[in-house]
């Protein structure tokens, strides 16, 4: 397990500075790249809850609550290994506010979104990704950046089909 959060760590700080390189450049995708914003996510199944606080790596564009979603399809991914054309997986992460001995969520820092599709998003191992300011369904962040700010992180993970998660029994 230990081994295992530390390769995560690992791969997650280049990833991270790359992610902040990139997202300053201001690329355009086509609309045929274009990934979606998640309606209606949080009614989806929840996979897992994760907790990033300062200190960590990651803490500065990623810092505060991580509730992951995943659609019918995707979740049959999980248990198969396999994620079928269809499946969306949104990274939901939200402030974490101490206070009282207690930390609680505050607002919506962003979300991640991932979409198999292996026909449109080929470049990107069958997945289109993008990433949402705040509570905007509108402010994308990621676009043409894909390969870059995303997949080259995520294709670490390909005997995963490029997913870092799993689902919690």
């Amino acid at each position: 397990m230990m081994k295992l959060r530390k390769t995560y760590l690992l791969g997650m700080v280049p990833c991270c500075c790359l992610f902040a390189v990139v997202a300053a450049s201001g690329f355009t995708i086509s609309a045929n790249q274009e990934v979606p914003y998640p309606e209606g996510f949080r009614s989806w199944t929840h996979v897992k809850s994760a907790l990033i606080e300062k200190g960590n790596p990651a803490f500065s564009h990623w810092g505060g609550f991580h509730h992951i979603y995943g659609n019918a399809k995707a979740i049959e991914g999980y248990k198969t290994g396999n994620f079928p054309d269809g499946s969306v997986l949104v990274f939901d992460v939200i402030e974490a506010v101490s206070k009282d001995n207690s930390v609680s969520e505050g607002d919506r820092r962003l979300i991640d979104v991932m979409v198999r599709d292996a026909d449109r998003f080929k470049s990107t191992g069958g997945w289109g990704y993008e990433e949402f300011a705040g509570d905007s369904k509108t402010e994308r962040k990621i676009g043409a950046l894909a390969v870059t700010a995303c997949y080259s992180c995520h294709a670490y993970q390909k005997e995963n089909d490029n997913v870092y998660s799993k689902l919690r029994n």
